[in-house]
């Protein structure tokens, strides 16, 4: 039986939109009842008119599925990315028609770690600018003097997948390894035998520095001239991982100067690189074109897993890897699918609340919730957590993996108390002092809305949508008009707020739902206010 076919004699048709390999093409090919179309370099408007009978998309990163393509496909069920990234999806619009979004997660993963080496082999020995002079018909040794591996310090920006392959090598090579990962448990770090450092330590000492973090907002210039600043003088910088992490003025001007030795760039901020780019006369530098997962296995791994993905989904109704709901069948999808909602988004707030680094997340269930299948509630609840944070693409089968990668311990409990609510999920972030960081929500209305109801064991009532300005502040008159006149001096809109208190003079709590982010000037002012004692931003 087919899980999402409309007309049981009707043939799946399957869009491989993007070029994926040919063992993948050729696995859907030979799958009963599908029928395969390739249009690889298809125009927008070519896509738009081949996708109003289409079941299932297959691409990797050119054609962009945007909210008009899903709206101008009302038979599809399934978008599949050969690769990680899903930036190129409309992940929202897809969730929003019940589209299941895949990635394959796994398949580049020695590919890239085997190109970060072979940068910093490169980085280490001007092989390649060795390799041109010989090719213009010098022989010029003198010139090309490099440095070993061996008994150097490399520093990890980013234990994940890749950053702990690129350990294990870096350990073959006689390498003492530092790591810096906000996210990562002591635990974790001595089973890989590596030393977990802070940033500004793995800075100061490293000979080698390789970055394997995501792009977000806390990521985003993490090495800037300051870290340069800090640096060794002859350090060797590479970066596969994701433009803009390393900001690139700042490693201009310390390659420049000599205080950066080599550079391996594969990643940039804007691509394609510019064609008048000063890293390109740089000799100091080796780039490649964004080739992290560009080998013959890795291309054949991605482009065969997505079939097999795509194939299971539409013939079996079997969910792998998806990035937007968890492995089951449609019907299960739509009673969890409010749990999910709520439980991705408690998630979110809790990580933004607590520490960056936890021991435990402990997690409990009362009423209704407790009687459905808690397990895909729980992997929504631990993607929720880790997606602004993870070190690579978070999907509901791989997140309770990163979290055991990541040396945390989640606890789930199926609670037999009452509580004040017919049906409550709690999330509590436990830190390796013993601090505790919490939020638990429930759904009300017809619709099963969602409803942050407690932060921090302070009643609130709140949606759980959009961007929450989370306060504790002295409970004294005037803070209400305080927080306001500051959001509306920047322009930014109250939709919603809820406060709550102990009593009478102790702190209180003000969760203020916003229309927009506030800015930098007025976060400072907020935060700097003389009673209040926390500020924190969350965006659901």
């Amino acid at each position: 039986m087919r899980l999402f076919a409309e007309d049981h004699f009707a043939p799946m048709k399957i869009l491989v939109a993007d070029k994926i390999s040919a063992k993948g093409v050729a696995f859907l090919r030979q799958q009963p009842g599908f029928e395969v179309v390739e249009a690889y370099g298809s125009s927008p408007e070519k896509i738009l008119s081949l996708v109003k009978d289409v079941h299932a998309i297959a691409v990797r990163s050119e054609t962009k599925i945007t909210r008009e393509v899903i709206a101008a496909a009302p038979l599809l069920k399934v978008v599949g990315r050969a690769g990680v990234g899903v930036d190129n999806v409309d992940v929202e619009a897809a969730t929003e028609r019940g589209v299941v979004v895949m990635n394959t997660p796994s398949g580049n993963t020695i590919a890239t770690a085997e190109l970060t080496f072979t940068h910093m082999l490169c980085g280490a020995r001007p092989v390649p600018q060795a390799a041109a002079s010989m090719a213009s018909g010098k022989w010029d040794r003198k010139s090309f003097s490099g440095v070993e591996l061996f008994r150097k310090t490399l520093g990890i920006v980013g234990l994940g997948r890749i950053g702990g392959e690129v350990a294990k090598r870096a350990q073959a090579f006689g390498m003492r390894v530092l790591a810096y990962d906000p996210y990562l448990a002591p635990s974790r770090a001595k089973a890989l035998q590596v030393e977990g450092v802070s940033l500004d330590e793995l800075i100061a000492q490293a000979d080698f520095i390789t970055v394997h973090m995501p792009l977000t907002e806390d990521t985003h210039y993490m090495i800037d001239e300051t870290s340069f600043e800090k640096c060794k003088k002859g350090l060797r910088i590479f970066n596969c991982a994701r433009g803009g992490i390393i900001k690139e003025s700042a490693l201009l001007a310390a390659l420049k100067s000599g205080k950066v030795a080599a550079a391996g760039l594969d990643v940039f901020e804007d691509e394609p690189l510019a064609a008048d780019s000063e890293f390109r006369k740089l000799p100091n530098v080796v780039l490649t074109p964004h080739l992290g997962a560009s080998t013959a296995e890795a291309q054949d791994a991605v482009g065969v897993e997505v079939a097999e993905q795509i194939a299971d989904v539409l013939s079996g109704g079997v969910i792998r890897n998806a990035v937007n709901m968890p492995s089951m069948d449609a019907a299960a999808v739509k009673v969890l699918a409010p749990y999910l909602d709520l439980g991705t988004k408690l998630g979110a707030l809790v990580q933004q609340i607590a520490p960056a680094q936890i021991a435990e997340l402990r997690i409990t269930y009362w009423g209704k919730v407790g009687e459905i299948d808690i397990n895909p509630v729980t992997r929504a609840i631990q993607r929720g957590y880790l997606r602004r944070i993870s070190g690579e693409e978070v999907n509901f089968v791989n997140a309770p993996v990163i979290f055991k990668r990541l040396g945390v311990h989640v606890e789930v409990v199926k609670s037999t108390t009452e509580s004040a609510y017919t049906d409550l999920t709690q999330i509590e972030a436990v830190t390796p002092d013993g601090q505790v960081f919490s939020a638990a929500g429930t759904l009300i209305g017809k619709n099963n809305s969602p409803r942050i109801v407690l932060i921090n064991g302070r009643d609130v009532d709140v949606a759980a949508e959009g961007k929450l300005l989370v306060l504790e502040n002295v409970d004294q008159p005037g803070m209400v008009g305080t927080i306001g006149t500051i959001l509306g001096k920047d322009k930014v809109n109250i939709a919603d707020m809820s406060l709550s208190r102990l009593s009478a003079g102790s702190t209180a709590y003000m969760v203020v739902r916003v229309d927009s982010e506030p800015s930098e000037t007025a976060r400072k002012e907020i935060k700097g206010h003389a009673a209040i004692k926390m500020a924190k931003f969350v965006q659901l």
